[in-house]
């Protein structure tokens, strides 16, 4: 006979003997109240669990970011191996290193670290790109250059946003594609993102827009100085073709240099003007499409104000052209501003769904594919026609 038999109300086969006497106690002289309740404690333990906990119970501590920003650290390890090993571009390895890990966002442990890595990594490592820029290097552009290259960009950002709604997409999928295409790749592109939020654009269609964005730059890191050459153009009207309408900076850089030692510093020089123009395009951006959740009720000084890392990139290009930074930091800069922006490429991949990656197709690409042509056309028009 079990306890639970007995808080069921069975009766016992065997008579229960009362303490001091001789005679069997039959069921109805039984005290049920005062019988011992360890029959029912697995549903006391079931209706503890699901109570609300008392109001002097301690607070249980928050998950830690460590599990989802050490998967991270481990996936940007692996991309940086595969790309110095097989010459492939880093920010995409990332991406389809963090696509093929988007399981890992099913573990709540990792998404505080996940959501850490996406968003503050990103600012810190756009941030850091303003060690990269300096006034003095925008000014030795000279003003119809200087002039032609805003033309050419706002073309290709307006490409982006016209061919986003020809293809049926939303016009944050083409403010997405064209900012990035127009200023400097995936670094731009996670910039506007984060104006832009991820309440008004799928992390999925993001994640698109990040390969073709890398994928296009990597293409014509590889064909543009071949069409310089073939072309005929000047070592100028290279360096300016290959540093306005490339989007990644190391590799515009590297398509200047891989035309001729002029053409790479001149399109060094072009590139940096289009990296130092990423805050005004990201606070008028803002300033266009509003916040997330924002209301009629928001103040004019509140909708002028500039995000923080927006700021800050602000200060660190005016520090590096005020004060002589030592070349050592400068590259040790880009080279943590690119981890940082490794990092937040993988974090929001694994975040992204791949059953909704199936279901948009391809769509998401077609802004960027626009752009990118938009980017060369005008780009080589300018350069022959100004330089």
């Amino acid at each position: 006979m079990t306890p639970w038999d007995i808080h069921r109300g069975h009766t016992p086969r065997t008579g229960i003997a009362e303490k001091g006497s001789g005679r069997a106690v039959t069921r109805h002289e039984i005290d049920w109240e005062s019988l011992p309740s360890a029959a029912d404690l697995f549903g006391e333990l079931h209706l503890a669990d699901q109570a609300p906990p008392p109001a002097d119970a301690p607070a249980k501590p928050k998950e830690s970011i460590l599990p989802g920003l050490t998967i991270c650290g481990i996936a940007a390890g692996a991309a940086a191996w595969l790309s110095e090993h097989y010459h492939f571009p880093i920010i995409l390895l990332g991406l389809l290193i963090g696509l093929s890990m988007s399981f890992v966002a099913r573990e709540p442990r990792s998404h505080r670290g996940l959501d850490f890595a996406s968003r503050t990594c990103l600012r810190l490592g756009v941030v850091l790109l303003g060690f990269q820029v300096t006034f003095t290097q925008i000014g030795s552009l000279g003003p119809e250059p200087f002039a032609g290259l805003v033309g050419v960009m706002a073309l290709t950002f307006f490409a982006g946003v016209i061919a986003a709604r020809l293809a049926g997409q939303s016009s944050y999928t083409g403010i997405l594609a064209g900012g990035a295409t127009a200023i400097c790749g995936a670094s731009a592109a996670m910039a506007l993102y984060g104006i832009i939020g991820r309440e008004r654009l799928a992390q999925t269609q993001f994640a698109i827009t990040l390969v073709g964005v890398s994928l296009a730059s990597a293409v014509a890191m590889s064909l543009y100085p071949i069409l310089a050459g073939y072309l005929q153009l000047s070592h100028q009207q290279a360096g300016f073709l290959i540093g306005a309408s490339i989007h990644d900076v190391a590799q515009a850089i590297g398509g200047g240099y891989a035309f001729s030692e002029q053409a790479g510093s001149y399109a060094t020089i072009v590139k940096l003007s289009r990296v130092a123009l990423l805050a005004p395009v990201v606070v008028i951006t803002g300033l266009a499409i509003g916040e997330p959740d924002s209301g009629a009720q928001r103040t004019l000084w509140r909708r002028l104000a500039l995000p923080w890392f927006i700021t800050a990139f602000f200060a660190v290009v005016l520090v590096n052209s005020l004060v002589p930074v030592p070349p050592v930091l400068g590259t040790n800069a880009l080279a943590l501003s690119k981890g940082l922006l490794l990092i937040a490429v993988i974090a929001t991949a694994m975040r992204s769904r791949l059953d909704l990656l199936m279901e948009t197709g391809l769509r998401p690409a077609i802004p960027v594919l626009a752009a990118t042509v938009v980017s060369f056309i005008a780009s080589l028009g300018v350069a022959l026609l100004l330089l």
